[in-house]
């Protein structure tokens, strides 16, 4: 059975999160007027090292960029650093990182730009008129997560953990010559409530950052004679 928008928000007032699988995915993303797929995974071949991981690994690249979203339309806002507190990312925070941008094509590429309005309309649907801020901060990560041989890639090295905002949507855009690679969500309690792969570009992840935790495991290649990787996009929204 398929999944509409209104499918997905259904699931994540019901549960805390939605996994979507591709089909539904593409369908909800080519109606916000998704196009050229192909183009906009192929940036994740650009990415810069991320050289901010406390654990000392270099199997993540990344890119990073700021927007403001109203229901006037998406915006990009100059290049800021990425922050968490230690509250939420034991591992990598209370720093400011300064990652490489999102290239300005990318940034205006009609599939992101798909992607963010879907993200605005479900995520301003899903808050309380009571609390529905007239902007809203979301930061995007395109996230490639490596492995190799003897050096296993980790998606989530903070282990479960919420990002501190207000809403999450993982996107997975590829995986390469890799295995594992589950997530799990998990309550407040520490409760599971559900664990799943993502293994299709476009399988997504959905999630509400106040009620959730979620956590991927590592993930190790197929054939150890090649590498592998793992390509997601991260969208948060926040309340400005």
């Amino acid at each position: 059975m398929s999944q509409s928008l209104d499918d997905i928000a259904q699931s994540v007032t019901r549960t805390g999160f939605a996994l979507v699988r591709a089909p539904d995915m593409r369908a909800v993303l080519e109606g916000a007027g998704l196009e050229d797929w192909d183009g906009f995974a192929d940036s994740w071949d650009d990415l810069g090292v991320d050289t901010y991981m406390a654990d000392g690994g270099r199997y993540r690249r990344r890119r990073f960029a700021v927007f403001r979203a109203t229901a006037e339309g998406v915006l990009r806002k100059s290049h800021q650093p990425h922050y968490q507190s230690r509250d939420y990312n034991p591992l990598n925070g209370d720093i400011e990182r300064w990652f490489e941008p999102v290239t300005d094509r990318i940034a205006a590429h009609p599939a992101l730009r798909a992607i963010l309005e879907t993200c605005h309309r479900l995520f301003h649907g899903l808050t309380p008129e009571t609390t529905r801020p007239g902007s809203w901060h979301v930061e995007i990560h395109q996230f490639r997560i490596e492995a190799r041989a003897g050096v296993e890639g980790r998606p989530t090295p903070e282990g479960m953990h919420r990002d501190g905002v207000d809403w999450v949507l993982v996107l997975l855009i590829d995986r390469i010559n890799i295995r594992s690679g589950e997530t799990t969500i998990a309550d407040l309690r520490c409760n599971t409530l559900g664990s799943f792969t993502l293994t299709d570009p476009l399988d997504a992840a959905v999630t509400d950052d106040n009620r959730v935790s979620h956590g991927v495991t590592p993930v190790t290649p197929l054939d150890p004679d090649r590498g592998g990787h793992r390509d997601v996009l991260v969208v948060t929204f926040r309340r400005e």
